[in-house]
């Protein structure tokens, strides 16, 4: 018997002969292969179309440019709502008599929320479609969005901050799926497509902090909630109007469908973070600090449940997520980095705000107006990691966002209570948007051409899903760091009397966290995405043992291949590998 591998080999080999004008020549004797006719022959190499076009489900340039500004709204959901809080909740902490750690769930809340569920949405995506889970989404969020504004106490508030993070992971998912599909194939146009989708989370924290400001200023802190319902509104009114058609494949409502959606998975997730943060948050407030019991039982049950859930999840044959994709060793490098930079970005955006605030005594609107260099240099680091990710070398990208992460910390721990903000906030806030924009860029374009067209929404839920619950994990750090050195102000050294030192303690955590980044910068080997002849992770050869696996194509590794298999260097079509097995 012939070696499967070996015939389809041959099949394809004959492929090729079959379009030129040389006669083919004679079968081996020893195995000898009757002729099949040809009814209607077809091409073996697809047609090459330009990667750099306009997608084809976009009737206009009008339609595409409409359509990547709601996706980039849908990403910037949590951000935007994080800046507005950052900047009215001292505010509403004084309106409604907020503890700190009220004021921190207030952010904290919704990073959980949707970091705990943006996998899980991301399969309901995938698996009944996205446009109108979408479109419904954006709606929630705008009408739950005006109940914020009629909270009556930091308990109602904290709760409906975490409501909204429900809809904001439930709404990127399918954004980032779209996105995926609309955008196939790496090109420079879509790199920009994804740069300008990537500035969704610094522009979105910017952009809030600054309207949130204004609003407050003119009106009162329960405007920037009405104001964040009137502009999603308004984007889901687009939104209905500008994507394109939705042409995943739904699938029937079964058992199989419900054990796909992996919710003992989602249940861990919440419980097991929830539970961690909530102990950080807590201990500073509680009455015997870290000794109290109810804080040491949901610290040791938040890291029991976070181990007992990647159990799971290599275990179980629906995860929501493929634990063998971490053997990918830059897929699990620039997440690792990435995230060192996004636990110490929100901390350090929240707390900077908060002390214009505190102990400057700077209104909403001068909160905002000394956050706008964060505007203006979280679009020029767009637009420059938009036009260099196909022509730099993205280590080099990551390698400059993770400095300037580290100098950005630095900087504003080093200041003091009557310090320039010139020369420290203002070179702090503008690095750090540097680090955060060019991280995110290059991330995000790897691990969408890291998964296949169908797993699109997962993949982007995946790399939100990291960020997000970084942000929760660094508000219930960076709160319990805050109330300890609070509690116990140094008597003497640099930060001696010195009302900054609780807040610089905690832009040394970010500058620690962002450190360790530094560390696994060498062993990231990633060169250029989106250049010329780049087809994606997907289609890069990982050996010679080539399968098939629902319908698709699998490596010796058990990564996909999208309907093509690289073997050596022959491109194998999918139709000449069913005939050869």
């Amino acid at each position: 018997m012939q070696d499967p591998k070996s015939d389809a080999n041959g099949d394809a080999e004959r492929g090729v002969r079959s379009s030129s004008s040389a006669p083919p020549p004679p079968p081996p004797a020893t195995t000898p292969h009757p002729a099949q006719p040809i009814t209607n022959p077809e091409p073996h190499v697809r047609p090459e179309h330009d990667p750099n076009a306009r997608p084809e489900c976009f009737t206009s340039t009008i339609q595409e440019c409409l359509f990547v500004m709601s996706v980039t709204m849908a990403v910037a959901m949590s951000a935007f709502l994080t800046g507005s809080i950052t900047v009215m909740s001292y505010f509403a902490a004084r309106d409604l008599h907020m503890t700190n750690a009220e004021i921190t769930w207030m952010n904290a809340a919704s990073s959980l929320s949707s970091g705990a569920l943006l996998l899980f949405f991301g399969s309901i995506a995938d698996l009944f479609g996205r446009k109108s889970m979408f479109i419904i989404s954006m709606l929630l969020f705008s009408i739950f969005c005006l109940g914020a504004g009629f909270a009556k106490s930091g308990l109602v508030l904290d709760i409906l901050c975490g409501v909204l993070g429900i809809f904001s992971a439930s709404a990127v998912p399918p954004a980032q799926g779209m996105m995926g599909v609309a955008y196939k194939n790496p090109s420079p146009r879509k790199n920009k497509a994804f740069g300008c989708f990537s500035a969704g989370n610094p522009l979105g924290f910017v952009f809030g902090s600054i309207f949130s400001g204004l609003v407050t200023q003119v009106w009162s802190w329960r405007a920037s909630f009405w104001l964040l319902a009137i502009v999603y509104l308004v984007t889901t009114i687009v939104a209905a109007f500008t994507v394109p058609h939705d042409g995943t494949k739904k699938v029937e409502w079964n058992a199989e469908t419900v054990k796909k959606l992996d919710l003992p998975g989602t249940g861990m997730t919440i419980l097991g973070v929830g539970l961690f943060c909530a102990a950080l948050s807590l201990g500073g407030d509680a009455p015997q600090a870290w000794k109290t019991p109810y804080v040491l039982v949901f610290l040791i049950l938040g890291i029991a449940i976070i181990a007992v859930f990647v159990v799971w999840e290599m275990k179980y044959p629906y995860a929501m997520i493929d634990m063998k994709i971490w053997k990918d060793r830059d897929f699990s490098l620039l997440l690792i980095i990435l995230s060192c930079g996004f636990l110490g970005f929100p901390i350090m955006s929240f707390w900077i705000a908060l002390y214009f605030q505190t102990i400057l005594g700077f209104s909403s609107l001068q909160t905002g107006v000394h956050l706008l260099p964060m505007v203006i240099m979280g679009l020029l680091a767009n637009l420059v990691a938009a036009l260099l990710l196909h022509k730099v070398s993205n280590k080099l990208l990551m390698g400059i966002g993770a400095f300037a992460y580290v100098f950005s910390f630095v900087l504003v721990a080093v200041q003091r209570h009557g310090d320039s903000y010139w020369a420290f906030s203002f070179p702090g806030l503008c690095l750090c948007v540097i680090g955060a924009d060019f991280q995110f860029n290059v991330a995000n374009m790897y691990v969408l051409s890291s998964m296949p067209q169908s797993k699109q929404s997962i993949a982007g839920s995946l790399l939100q899903t990291i960020t997000r619950l970084c942000q929760a994990v660094g508000y219930g750090g960076a709160t319990a760091i805050f109330n300890a050195v609070q509690a116990n102000p140094a008597r003497s050294g640099y930060y001696a009397n010195n009302a900054v030192e609780p807040y610089a303690a905690v832009f040394w955590f970010s500058a620690g966290v962002a450190v360790l980044g530094l560390f696994f910068l060498p062993w990231l080997g990633i060169g250029t995405q989106g250049h010329e002849g780049d087809k994606g992770r997907l289609t890069e050869s990982r050996g010679s043992d080539i399968r098939i696996d629902n319908g698709g194509l699998v490596g010796e590794k058990g990564r996909e291949t999208d309907g093509v298999g690289v073997i050596g260097e022959i491109v194998v079509q999918e139709k000449d590998i069913e005939r050869g097995v």
